[in-house]
């Protein structure tokens, strides 16, 4: 019983360390993206700050434009026929994790008729560990949209835990979560 408690926890603590984003998409099941070959860029994009292009508006094209380019889309600024537009959010998150430890040594257990108490306890004995850490994460909308009926026919959203390496190289960390998005994208990139 001891073996399966340490197991769990170490599953526990493990599963909280992942580091891995979280990717969902949502696909329009009338869209024939078999159709479409061009594509450009919304604008102003949604992660465009106060009439200007922020620099991860330009590291987020740039990462978009070479996924849609290995799939067979064409980079149209003046007629494309999908618009890629983007959403960066951060904030800020607590986790709580609980989780039940033997608790055996001197002093636990009381026994039968307290001959037992102090000497060592007669059945196991667990106690809750609770610990409780504040962190920023991080989501990514990338959407697809049909310029012709102005429907949005592809979303990919992108969610991770941000530490200090994510944001020391936030480059490959907007590519990266990009990728990501893209892996569920309905068309596969060409070989």
């Amino acid at each position: 019983m001891k073996k399966i408690v340490i197991a769990l926890a170490m599953a526990v603590s493990l599963a909280g360390c992942a580091t891995g984003p979280s990717v969902q998409v949502m696909s329009d099941p009338q869209a024939n993206f078999a159709s479409y070959r061009t594509f450009g860029f919304a604008q102003p994009l949604g992660t465009d700050r106060n009439g200007y292009q922020s620099q991860v508006s330009t590291a987020l094209m740039a990462s978009a434009r070479r996924e849609m380019e290995a799939r067979g889309f064409v980079y149209s600024a003046q007629q494309p026929q999908l618009l890629v537009n983007f959403n960066a959010a951060l904030a800020d998150r607590v986790r709580v994790n609980t989780v039940s430890e033997p608790a055996m040594g001197v002093g636990m257990g009381v026994g039968y008729y307290g001959y037992r108490g102090g000497l060592y306890a007669p059945y196991p004995v667990y106690q809750d560990r609770t610990t409780v850490s504040e962190y920023k994460e991080g989501t990514l909308n990338v959407d697809v949209a049909d310029v012709v009926s102005k429907r949005l026919i592809w979303e990919g959203v992108v969610t991770k835990k941000m530490d200090s390496k994510a944001y020391e190289n936030i480059g490959a960390t907007i590519d990266s979560a990009v990728s990501a998005a893209f892996t569920k994208f309905p068309v596969s990139p060409r070989k």
